[in-house]
């Protein structure tokens, strides 16, 4: 091995590849977007927001070659709009206390909710969760569901008294000022189809991965998913279909991920209980309509 590829590796370059690639090809699509039809902005915005999404995962994680300022520099620019980047991270290792892993109220990603709760539940609101559970309804129910949830924590977190977040909305604000300045002053892109074309649909793209990635089981490493699947899905989620790879290191950088699974597949599906699965096809096959589960825990 070269010396290059040798550095090349330590510092993270795969990581600093996508960066560049991800940011350049953003800015080339919004300054040249008035030569390109709509059937291209958006499948092409789209996909490179939500594999901002992603980077910004891996610099919770790993990316650990570069300082926190950095990593926290090259994610914070807010491409999909809606949450500030130290929310995002703040919530994220919360997740990550596998112990808790689906627990409603401890798990900030958990998809359940507790059973006195789903009991007491009002009809109409079962039936948004319920459909909540099936991969149409997560792409396209479940931006809405998200950005009912923060626009209902932020303001009680207010009426507690608790004023930590609001640094970083402000903050916030100030860098969609920014993007919007650039995207719609400089470029020339309407706002709105900034929104409607790219942002909102990467939205709902993002949660494709999330969808089946947990559930319940007695033990915490049955948890976790393991998801196999081809170059478009794997590039554009860093890896991170093999979720349970990640649960066990989740400091290790994303380029390795492949690799391990391989040579710990028997090891990991044997933690896992065997909760694999061969591609987002066969999650699609078997529940673009039909509920994954009933968000009622069978624990809790």
């Amino acid at each position: 091995m070269s010396t290059f590829t040798r550095l090349f590796f330590r510092y993270d370059g795969p990581t600093w590849v996508v960066a560049g690639v991800l940011y350049g090809s953003w800015v080339a699509l919004i300054w040249y977007h008035a030569s390109l039809p709509w059937w291209v902005i958006a499948p092409v915005g789209t996909y490179l927001v939500a594999w901002h999404f992603s980077l910004q995962h891996e610099a919770i994680h790993s990316f650990l070659s570069a300082p926190e300022w950095l990593r926290w520099a090259v994610v914070m620019p807010p491409l999909g709009l809606w949450l500030p980047f130290p929310l995002y991270y703040e919530s994220h290792r919360k997740h990550h206390q596998n112990t808790h892993l689906t627990e409603p109220g401890v798990d900030t990603e958990s998809f359940y909710v507790r059973q006195a709760e789903w009991s007491a539940m009002h009809p109409a609101k079962k039936a948004i969760l319920l459909a909540n559970q099936t991969l149409a309804g997560r792409v396209l129910v479940g931006p809405l569901l998200r950005l009912a949830k923060l626009a209902t924590q932020e303001p009680a977190r207010l009426r507690r008294g608790d004023f930590s977040h609001v640094p970083h909305w402000i903050v916030h604000a100030v860098l969609l000022a920014g993007l919007f300045w650039f995207i719609s002053g400089v470029a020339g892109m309407p706002w709105w189809q900034y929104v409607l074309l790219i942002a909102w649909p990467a939205f709902g793209l993002g949660w494709v991965r999330s969808f089946i990635e947990h559930r319940y089981g007695a033990r915490p490493g049955e948890r976790t998913a393991i998801t196999e699947s081809g170059p478009f899905w794997s590039l554009l989620f860093l890896n991170n279909n093999l979720h349970a790879a990640h649960h066990l290191h989740p400091k290790m950088a994303w380029w390795r991920l492949p690799a391990y699974w391989r040579a710990n597949r028997d090891k990991l599906l044997a933690h896992n209980g065997n909760y694999l699965f061969s591609g987002y096809g066969e999650i699609a096959r078997r529940w673009l309509l039909e509920p994954v589960f009933v968000p009622a825990h069978p624990r809790w």
